[in-house]
């Protein structure tokens, strides 16, 4: 029997300075599906940090990471709260931690200035999914986090948090900046452009 021979293509020399190939950015309408916005955490790895994680640490991995808000888990891999840009970089949680605890800067933890799992807001994915974006925005009309959790009930009917929305993702998704700040502060911000139907 004769035997194919396979002689593999040699390599190829860049001959001039390469472009990247990017995905095309979406380009949606107030009327396109809220769910077309979402981060869903069943495609996406949601990042998140250990609760005793030091929040410059914290700060550095959204920096990495290119996100604004991380998760933050005990032991148990249970998230216990969110802890977002605006926190690691601001004084105010960091500043109260350290006098309340007699602490210095780097001994303050993601657990001390994060917003705990009980005062967070979610909307059920049953809910986002009769939703446009239009509708989701004006429904949360006095939202003033850039963040939205969505929530479902898992197989054994816990509460998983399925995925997050954030105010700046529909901003660059519908394509207009609001107000001479380039990226939107929450969904309050964007809701005053879309009730004015300016976008």
């Amino acid at each position: 029997m004769n035997q194919v021979t396979f002689s593999p293509k040699p390599l190829i020399q860049l001959g001039t300075t390469p472009v990247l190939a990017m995905p095309t950015p979406k380009r949606l309408l107030p009327t396109s599906p809220a769910m077309t916005v979402l981060t869903d955490f069943s495609q996406v790895v949601p990042q998140s940090i250990d609760a005793n994680t030091p929040i410059d640490e914290a700060h550095l991995k959204m920096r990495h990471g290119g996100v604004r808000l991380l998760f933050v888990m005990d032991s148990h891999a249970h998230c216990i709260g969110v802890i977002t840009s605006k926190e690691v970089i601001g004084t105010r949680r960091i500043n109260l931690a350290m006098q309340q605890r007699n602490l210095t800067r780097s001994e303050v933890t993601a657990e001390m200035i994060m917003t705990p799992w009980h005062k967070l807001s979610a909307m059920p994915m049953s809910q986002l999914g009769s939703l446009t974006i239009e509708d989701l925005v004006i429904s949360m009309e006095t939202f003033t986090d850039q963040h939205l959790l969505i929530t479902e009930q898992n197989d054994n009917h816990e509460l998983r948090i399925r995925g997050i929305i954030s105010a700046s993702d529909i901003q660059s998704a519908v394509g207009k900046e609001i107000n001479p700040v380039p990226m939107a502060k929450s969904f309050a911000d964007i809701c005053q452009v879309i009730t004015g139907h300016d976008l």
